[in-house]
């Protein structure tokens, strides 16, 4: 239940990164002398923000000596789809928080999605920008004109999010988007499409359901950036030049599939959006290489998964867990904790069925 030290340069998308990261989960356990982390063979660590490093203004447990640890040996980035904040001002963030981390370090979705746009308009266009400074700075800094208003005949709408984006900046994205309109078939590109952020006093509504406003409006769909599309990954492998990358997220609908989609191997930390029943449920292509109870366990020994000749039970570390007809079976405890919920996911995952067609016992859903 590891990626093997041999990982593959990953420098753009590709189609295999989901069937290396699911025979990296399921590698049957071999003789060996050394010590296997997550880490093992890494030489850039990308992470995800919200939900693996901070929650609103404050620190996830573990996560800030966890990161700092790994700096010692790897090189650590970070990729946000949080459209709101410069890279100065996340970098800041995660500094106050205890990392050392200058501007360059910080991968951000408006970075990935203003380089989508200078392949699509003439360079020093209008752009309508529907979101907030960390949006703005990188149109800017690109050598674009922003405008807040459809009557300024823009040549592409960028959205992104920002915590007072409202009505007004929806409809002007709208107006210029309508195919009825003097713009009609501009390009739009969005930052990112989170339905939900994690913030410090619970889960709010993301991008994404911003996103959707418009688009229920116009009836079109936005070229995307961030995750889970790869443009992001690719900009974060080039820039920190990646030959073995591994990336933690929180999320499998957008950090893991992405990571997936780029051809990079990646940890599912369970701190943020997604916890154990989510895991239990992944399908195919937004399963992680790793599943992580807090980032501490970046630097433990990983076990491996042993299957049964049938590939019915799945074993880790002492936790077993079998699929008996329509029926998950927990056959041996073992910790009770994050290798019962391994052993679960490379059960359920193996027998190729959807969860909805299993009997799930409850207390796997609190494994962690």
């Amino acid at each position: 239940m590891r990626i093997p030290p041999s990982r593959r340069k990953p420098p753009r998308p590709t189609s295999t990164g989901t069937a290396d990261a699911v025979a990296g989960f399921f590698r049957k356990a071999t003789v060996s002398a050394d010590i296997v982390t997550p880490l093992t063979g890494v030489d850039v660590l990308l992470a995800d923000l919200d939900g693996v490093v901070y929650a609103g203004p404050a620190a996830i447990p573990f996560a800030v000596e966890s990161l700092n640890r790994a700096a010692e040996t790897v090189r650590v980035g970070y990729i946000t789809n949080n459209a709101s904040r410069t890279d100065q001002s996340v970098a800041n963030h995660l500094t106050e928080l205890g990392l050392t981390v200058g501007a360059t370090d910080v991968v951000t979705s408006p970075q990935a999605a203003v380089r989508l746009l200078a392949g699509e308009v003439p360079a020093g266009a209008r752009i309508l920008v529907v979101g907030g400074e960390g949006l703005v700075s990188e149109v800017e800094k690109a050598g674009f004109v922003v405008t807040r208003s459809a009557d300024d005949n823009p040549a592409a709408v960028i959205q992104g999010f920002a915590p007072d984006v409202g009505w007004a900046h929806l409809a002007e994205a709208s107006f210029a988007l309508s195919p009825d309109g003097p713009t009609a078939g501009i390009p739009w590109i969005a930052t990112n499409t989170d339905w939900t952020i994690p913030v410090a006093r619970g889960i709010a509504p993301g991008n994404g359901t911003l996103v959707s406003a418009v688009h229920t409006a116009v009836g079109r769909l936005p070229i995307v950036a961030g995750k889970p599309e790869a443009a992001i990954f690719v900009e974060a492998i080039n820039r920190f030049g990646a030959s073995t990358a591994l990336f933690i997220g929180d999320r499998l609908d957008t950090d893991i599939l992405g990571a997936n989609r780029a051809g990079i191997p990646a940890v599912l930390v369970l701190t943020g959006i997604d916890k154990a029943k989510q895991a239990l449920a992944a399908d195919a292509d937004s399963r992680p290489a790793f599943l992580l109870t807090d980032l501490r366990q970046l630097h433990e020994p990983y076990p491996e998964t042993v299957f049964s000749k049938d590939g019915a039970t799945a074993t880790v570390a002492g936790a077993s867990v079998s699929i008996r007809g329509n029926t998950v079976e927990i056959t041996n405890d073992g910790d009770g904790g994050i290798n019962l919920l391994r052993a679960a996911c490379a059960a359920i995952w193996n027998s190729g069925r959807p969860i909805y067609g299993l009997n799930v016992p409850e207390r796997l859903y609190a494994a962690q």
